[in-house]
């Protein structure tokens, strides 16, 4: 029985996986900064669902409504905001873009080493020796101490976008 779960969620992961890796090439690649906004949605949503797997189900709603829900509605926002063209364009790609592929190979590999060396022996543990934390400690625990700065927070990017749609509307 644990053996049949552990291999769905193999199989659910690798899902989940490569539509992140798709989604974060389009990200990349597209030509449409909206269209890449909603990619970017996507890799952010397959994060959400990898924290489910792993039954963390306050972080991956947490990764919804702060990643997916706040941030990418104040990234359109700024988009729709500062009149970037909407539709394709042609010139924004960078000229040295080739020299980012050798970096990104050398900075995997750096990683893979790190990881390896870090973490070589070491295992996850199963299903009956993982320990099942309760939600309401978990928020209890982030949200308590820290509910002040939380509610600053919340207020300075109010303001930020108040301040945006001000500066937007002077023109």
């Amino acid at each position: 029985m644990i053996a049949e779960a552990l291999v769905a969620q193999n199989i659910a992961f690798g899902i989940v996986a490569a539509i992140m890796i798709f989604g974060a090439i389009r990200v990349v690649s597209s030509s449409n900064i909206v269209h890449a906004a909603l990619w970017l949605v996507m890799v952010l949503a397959g994060a959400a669902a990898q924290y489910l797997l792993v039954y963390a189900e306050f972080v991956a709603v947490t990764q919804v409504l702060v990643y997916v829900g706040a941030v990418m509605v104040l990234f359109l926002f700024g988009v729709m905001l500062t009149r970037a063209r909407i539709g394709k364009e042609g010139d924004l790609n960078n000229k040295n873009w080739a020299i980012g592929i050798p970096v990104s190979v050398v900075l995997f590999a750096a990683m893979s080493i790190a990881l390896i060396r870090g973490f070589g022996d070491e295992h996850l543990p199963g299903p009956k020796d993982a320990t099942r934390i309760d939600t309401r400690l978990v928020s209890d625990s982030i949200f308590g101490p820290y509910l002040l700065p939380f509610w600053a927070l919340s207020f300075v990017l109010l303001v930020a976008v108040i301040g945006a749609i001000v500066l937007a509307r002077k023109d």
